[in-house]
């Protein structure tokens, strides 16, 4: 082996043995620093259950509204005008919603729940959906029976829709175009 090349390759060597601890030690304070990050937000590890056990939904939807009003670029004034309208459409839009095949044969609800305050508390297409699931478990059902429920959430889920689109049509009058732009690209108006 030529001598150059020798000395060349030993140094490379040396070069790659030196860096790997630093590059190492890199790693590691990153992944430090990160987790010390979760741990700030809240997301924490396995020990602290990742921060859920101090979920606060008013403060959730106080931070979800809060980015809604910094993407419209809504003032103040123009933002109590458009929130009830914007709360408006997301209520509906949740209430129009059902289990479609997500929870099929399943019982809904949340575990360790209260599985009768949670019923009354339905929208209609979800009570209809319920129905329908219900109908279907029961081996005894008559075909009559599963068609009414079938047309029911069908009707329930019709007037869902119609719904939503009064309430988009209300909160789009109140819009500028780049904040109607802004709420269709996030799925918010049609």
């Amino acid at each position: 082996m030529n001598p150059s090349r020798l000395v060349f390759s030993s140094m490379l060597l040396v070069a790659v043995a030196l860096s790997a601890p630093s590059a190492f030690a890199q790693d590691q304070g990153q992944g430090n620093r990160q987790q010390g990050e979760r741990r700030q937000r809240g997301q924490g590890n396995a020990n602290n259950n990742g921060g859920r056990g101090n979920f606060d939904p008013a403060q959730f939807r106080e931070r979800m509204y809060a980015r809604y009003k910094e993407q419209l670029g809504s003032n103040d004034e123009e933002w109590k005008v458009i929130q009830p309208k914007l709360e408006k459409v997301l209520a509906t839009q949740r209430d129009g919603r059902s289990s479609r095949g997500g929870d099929f044969g399943g019982r809904g609800g949340r575990p360790g729940g209260d599985r009768n305050a949670a019923d009354q508390n339905q929208s209609a297409v979800a009570r209809a959906s319920a129905e329908l699931r219900a109908a279907i478990e029961d081996k005894s059902s008559s075909a009559d029976a599963i068609t009414a429920k079938v047309t029911a959430l069908r009707e329930a889920r019709e007037k869902a829709k119609a719904d939503i689109a009064a309430a988009q049509k209300e909160l789009r009058e109140l819009l500028t175009a780049r904040q109607e732009a802004v709420l269709i690209s996030g799925g918010i108006l049609d």
